[in-house]
């Protein structure tokens, strides 16, 4: 009887020890998610309204052009693409936000310039507007 009532025993022991590693290991893995999203929130909103550029000065000089009618998301692509930008999902935001009305052209803009700078370039209608 005593070693019936041992092995109960330790067997509650064992299960206590085990519920308890594994509470710490979930609590561990929500703490570990919650600061990476946080993280990942916290860069995102930079580049939406902090000085983010790709590159740091002088940066090299990119070819751009926009169609007619292309719109906000495709501008956002090619400027990553061309490695201009960090993220064509901020940049989008930035320009929803912003109301930027991006003009149809051909524009030489910088990987070291900012979003703003950006937008102040694309957003003017270029002197090399594409006819059709």
């Amino acid at each position: 009887m005593a070693s019936k009532s041992t092995s109960q025993n330790a067997l509650k022991i064992l299960s206590f020890i085990i519920r308890m590693l594994l509470n710490i290991i979930f609590y561990i893995a929500v703490i570990y998610f919650i600061a990476k999203i946080s993280q990942l929130t916290y860069d995102f909103t930079y580049q939406i309204f902090g000085q983010v550029t790709k590159e740091e000065a002088p940066g090299r000089d990119v070819e751009i052009q926009i169609k007619k009618g292309e719109s906000t998301m495709n501008v956002a692509s090619k400027l990553e693409v061309n490695r201009v930008i960090v993220n064509k999902y901020s940049f989008y935001v930035k320009a929803k936000l912003k109301k930027y009305v991006i003009m149809p052209g051909v524009y030489t803009v910088n990987t070291s310039m900012t979003y703003d700078e950006i937008f102040s370039i694309i957003t003017v209608p270029s002197t090399e507007e594409e006819i059709e």
